[in-house]
Parts: structure tokens; sequence; C-alpha cells
């Protein structure tokens, strides 16, 4: 698995935190996009860029509080970018929302629970034709036709 993580300056250490977990856990590549930028679009828009054109797997993006790249990184056609708090929404976002990019915040989670939540969404996968299929449809759709 290809993974690509990216940070603002306030989550550059859980951010490095995590890549060492990943990589210890044997998850796959990790590319780290960076995160001295304190204009946190720069690196969330650049992680979903190639999320989203499928050079990556998936993302992993974080700032203070997940809320500012979460916004950032749905604006690109094609990322899916979901803000998760908690190992339940980190799960859910892949399992019902198949969402490709995961957001967090490094001063509103603790290295226990992001560590719990990137098990989550690294392994989780989204079963096609699940009850929630509707639903990801729809907004997929609607990603499609929009400019």
């Amino acid at each position: 698995m290809k993974i690509a993580i990216g940070s603002d300056p306030n989550a550059q250490k859980a951010k490095e935190e995590l890549i060492t977990y990943i990589n210890s856990k044997g998850y796959g590549d990790v590319v780290d996009f960076g995160s001295s930028d304190v204009v946190y679009a720069h690196v969330a828009i650049q992680v979903a860029e190639q999320v989203a054109a499928k050079h990556y797997d998936c993302g992993i993006l974080m700032c203070g509080t997940g809320i500012g790249v979460s916004i950032a990184a749905s604006k690109v056609k094609g990322a899916y970018a979901a803000l998760a708090y908690d190992v339940y929404t980190a799960q859910r976002a892949r399992l019902s929302n198949d969402a490709n990019i995961l957001c967090m915040g490094a001063l509103t989670t603790g290295p226990k629970t992001r560590e719990m939540m990137i098990d989550e969404f690294l392994t989780q996968k989204f079963v096609p034709g699940c009850a929630s299929q509707p639903k990801v449809d729809a907004f997929v759709a609607y990603d499609k036709r929009r400019g």
C-alpha cells in the first residue's frame, strides 16, 4: 500500500510519530509531503491530488483539529477526506463512506488513539453492494459532475 501523509507545523510531531508507527506495523510505503507550511491547505491539496490521481492508495492529513485539512482536501475532485476523532469514526470513514483520506487533529486526539485510528483506517475496506453503497454512489456521482 502506498500512503501519502502531510500536516501543518502544529501536527509535525504527531505526523512523525504516525510515520514511525505505520512503518513498524508494515502497512506500506509512506511518503511524507511535509509539514513546514503554515497554510495547511497547500499540503492538504497536494496529498488529495495525489490520492485522487491514484498515485497513492490513501492519504493521512493532520493539523491542530483536522478540520482545516479535511475541508481543503475535500475540495479536490476524487478526494474523499473524512475527519475522524476516535476509532469508531476512523472505521466508519472506510466501511460506510469509502473515504480515501483520513484527517485528524494532533491537538484533539492522543497518540494511542491516533494509532488505533490508523489501524482501523488502513485495515478496513469498503464493501461494494453494502447498505452504504447508495449513499457513496450519490456523492461520487455529484463529484463526477462538478467542474
